[in-house]
């Protein structure tokens, strides 16, 4: 024990270890801050070469475009962060060689327990390369549906409109429906009188759907009506068809359910409603 003792304080007292403890440390820190600066000149420089290809024939789509900087940055990081890691125990005296060689070995021997992981990597590169969906789309993975935030290496990251972030492998992405690539159509059925007059009614309809196409920009045409969808003893359902641009459908209905109702009780049109009957004798 007093042996022991005295080799360590001979090891604290040792004025050459305190300078290699130095060396080291400063070592460090000078291989910390290289790395900063690294990733983020890398950034800065994926972001200008990708901004200068937006400019020539060959150009991404915006879209596109988001999704390979994040996913480009993402492979900068980690890749400087494993010779951050390599860097470091060098510094340490560590022999990386020999390490390296090590974990080539055991990572063979893991790798057919990290089938996921590599299906995970494999998925992702495919959903960059053919374009299936980008940041910024609106898509549906399964149960979950929002705006994708994040494309990696290993997940996809979609934020639902109320907060929720789901984290998906992408390894386990089978089927997508992608709401951002193609103009969405939506239906909106309107309730008239069974007396109404239709063919007046829709005369009325078509001057206003008309006026719609210089009030929201979001409209790709003028909205058609398509007819009479339904007929009961009570109403008649008319059904309006609108062509919008990508992932604006459910605004761009609400705005013009709103429009409708207004104009409606505005032009005189009567709009179904329960009446609800009382029997007298029940009242007393």
């Amino acid at each position: 024990m007093t042996a022991m003792y005295q080799r360590v304080e001979a090891y604290i007292l040792d004025e050459k270890n305190w300078i290699e403890l130095g060396k080291t440390c400063i070592e460090i820190i000078f291989i910390l801050i290289l790395a900063a600066v690294v990733i983020r000149v890398g950034k800065t420089i994926i972001n200008r070469v990708l901004t200068v290809r937006q400019r020539s024939p060959l150009r991404y789509s915006e879209r596109r475009q988001n999704t390979l900087i994040r996913l480009l940055e993402n492979i900068l990081t980690y890749a400087v962060y494993f010779t951050v890691i390599i860097a470091v125990l060098s510094s340490f005296g560590i022999q990386v060689a020999g390490l390296i060689a090590g974990a080539g070995v055991i990572g063979l021997a893991i790798g057919f327990g990290a089938q996921s992981l590599v299906k995970d990597v494999i998925t992702g590169f495919f959903i960059v390369f053919e374009d299936q969906f980008a940041v910024g789309d609106e898509v549906q993975i399964g149960t979950s549906r929002g705006k994708v935030e994040e494309i990696g290496l290993r997940t996809t990251k979609v934020k639902s409109p109320i907060g929720e972030l789901f984290i998906i492998p992408n390894g386990t992405i089978s089927n997508v429906v992608n709401y951002s690539v193609f103009n969405t159509i939506v239906l909106i059925d309107i309730k008239v009188s069974y007396e109404s007059d239709i063919q007046a009614v829709e005369k009325m309809l078509r001057g206003f759907l008309d006026s719609l196409n210089t009030k929201y920009e979001e409209l790709v045409k003028v909205p058609e009506i398509l007819g009479v969808q339904e007929i009961s003893s009570d109403d008649l359902v008319l059904r309006i068809g609108v062509e919008t641009i990508p992932i604006m459908q459910d605004d761009i209905a609400r705005k013009i359910r709103r429009d409708l109702k207004e104009f409606l009780e505005q032009s005189g049109v009567d709009i179904p409603y329960p009446i609800v009957v009382r029997n007298a004798k029940n009242d007393e």
